[in-house]
């Protein structure tokens, strides 16, 4: 059972603003250097090797060397789930009053709301829309703390070319709802979610976007999401926000 302590000094740890929006960055799945990850932080090399070294000290971060380099990545999709739990809860929390800016929400802000990589799996309303139609169809049945595959959706999922095989094998957790902190809706995470992203990005029918969390959809990936998923398409469920 985790101790008071043991909590309380993870939380302490995600808390600090530098920390934080290294952790942040790292929430697409890539491995950064220090000197990525301060520049992401606006603190100094030398201040985020301290901040770095705590972060791998208490197992929220994972380190490899390559060559002279050495990358630094989010230790496990539990410490992903983690964050964006987090993310959840401070989005509805009351804000404090904000200082006067004549800067509104730009178009990056937009295409995080629309869809954006979680760790190894998809988010946004992309994500939300894909869940929503693949429980309509019957393909995913979705409770509270998990979900479940059913036989006609995995012969959907594999006419679209996901590799079911690999995904059902080692210990993750096969299928999970997963609250979206911008949607405030369910997207689909697990061992499912992330094949769901690689099948994406692998047909092109989604990119990456450079120095981001989003990833911008296809013309191709436009046309082909929208036979498989409807997504594009008017929803009667309305605007989730």
């Amino acid at each position: 059972m985790v101790t008071i302590s043991a909590l309380a000094r993870t939380a302490a740890l995600v808390g600090d603003p530098a920390r934080a929006g290294m952790l942040a960055v790292l929430m697409d799945g890539r491995a950064l250097t220090a000197s990525e990850l301060a520049r992401a932080a606006g603190v100094t090399p030398q201040t985020a090797s301290g901040h770095l070294a705590q972060l791998a000290e208490a197992g929220l971060l994972t380190v490899a060397r390559q060559g002279r380099h050495r990358y630094h990545r989010l230790a496990s999709p539990a410490v992903a789930r983690m964050l964006e739990g987090v993310m959840a809860v401070a989005a509805g929390a009351t804000p404090a009053p904000a200082r006067p800016s004549a800067r509104s929400p730009g178009p990056r802000d937009a295409a995080l709301r629309e869809a954006r990589t979680c760790y190894d799996h998809l988010a946004g309303r992309l994500a939300v829309a894909m869940a929503d139609s693949l429980v309509a169809r019957g393909a995913v049945e979705l409770g509270e703390d998990g979900g479940a595959l059913t036989p006609s959706g995995g012969e959907f999922l594999r006419g679209l070319g996901v590799d079911l095989a690999a995904s059902s094998s080692g210990r993750r957790v096969f299928c999970r709802p997963c609250l979206d902190w911008s949607e405030r809706r369910t997207h689909i995470a697990g061992a499912l979610g992330a094949a769901l992203l690689a099948t994406c990005l692998d047909r092109d029918w989604l990119r990456r976007s450079e120095g981001s969390r989003a990833v911008a959809v296809t013309p191709a990936g436009r046309l082909a999401l929208g036979r498989a998923f409807g997504y594009g398409r008017p929803c009667a469920c309305g605007d989730a926000g």
